[in-house]
């Protein structure tokens, strides 16, 4: 099992009762829950939204990141868009988390070159963006990590109670998966209860939108962070 589990919140909006505001408020407030938790990385997922307002929202996740380490330079968690590297970069993002048919990690690294990275994602990481994959077998996290990808992210492990139709994975595959020289953090109907075996099988880290979106996140992140 890693050292240190590394813990990554995928935001969903659209998962909170109420209006369009509502939603945001909450949202926000979660964003701030975890970063304040010690969450390492949160992604912006809200994929469905317009440019303009996902660049809204954007900026105001990363002015709550940046008022919490300016309080707390212990605090950490970075934030990722999820698909829009042109999002990410125009409203300094610390990065990208690019699906299985988007671009690739290095074409993400000659924009992020060409555009000039923000000075924060420059303070984290001196020469790239952080940079996650959507991996949906071990082929793909291979692909990932020759790409240069920052860590990979392997789905579904488990049955999800939402999408039932989604064939999982599996802890075997994830297994294979975790041979790869890249860190893999294990998404899919993750529980408190599954989460140590996907941690037994390789995995460097948790990924989950409901497991720190319904719950109270401290408590989840000490509790995965102590297993």
């Amino acid at each position: 099992m890693p050292d240190r589990c590394l813990l990554y919140y995928i935001t969903d909006r659209t998962a909170f009762p109420g209006d369009e505001s509502i939603r945001r408020c909450r949202l926000l407030e979660k964003i701030h829950e975890a970063a304040l938790a010690g969450v390492d990385y949160i992604q912006l997922r809200e994929k469905h939204l317009p440019t303009r307002d996902l660049e809204s929202l954007a900026k105001e996740a990363i002015a709550i990141l940046q008022e919490l380490r300016t309080e707390n330079h212990e605090l950490k968690t970075a934030l990722l868009i999820n698909s829009r590297t042109d999002v990410a970069l125009a409203v300094e993002a610390d990065g990208v988390h690019l699906r299985s048919e988007d671009i690739s990690p290095k074409e993400v690294r000659e924009i992020w070159s060409l555009c000039g990275a923000c000075a924060h994602a420059r303070q984290l990481s001196p020469r790239d963006p952080l940079i996650a994959v959507s991996c949906h077998s071990p082929a793909e996290v291979a692909q990932a990590a020759a790409g240069k990808a920052t860590f990979a992210v392997f789905a579904p492990i488990f049955e999800k109670k939402d999408a039932p139709a989604a064939q999982p994975t599996g802890l075997a595959r994830l297994a294979q998966a975790c041979q790869t020289n890249i860190p893999v953090l294990a998404l899919g109907g993750i529980t408190l209860t599954n989460a140590r075996s996907c941690l037994q099988s390789g995995a460097a880290g948790i990924a989950a939108v409901r497991l720190f979106q319904e719950s109270n996140i401290a408590d989840v992140v000490q509790e995965l962070r102590n297993l």
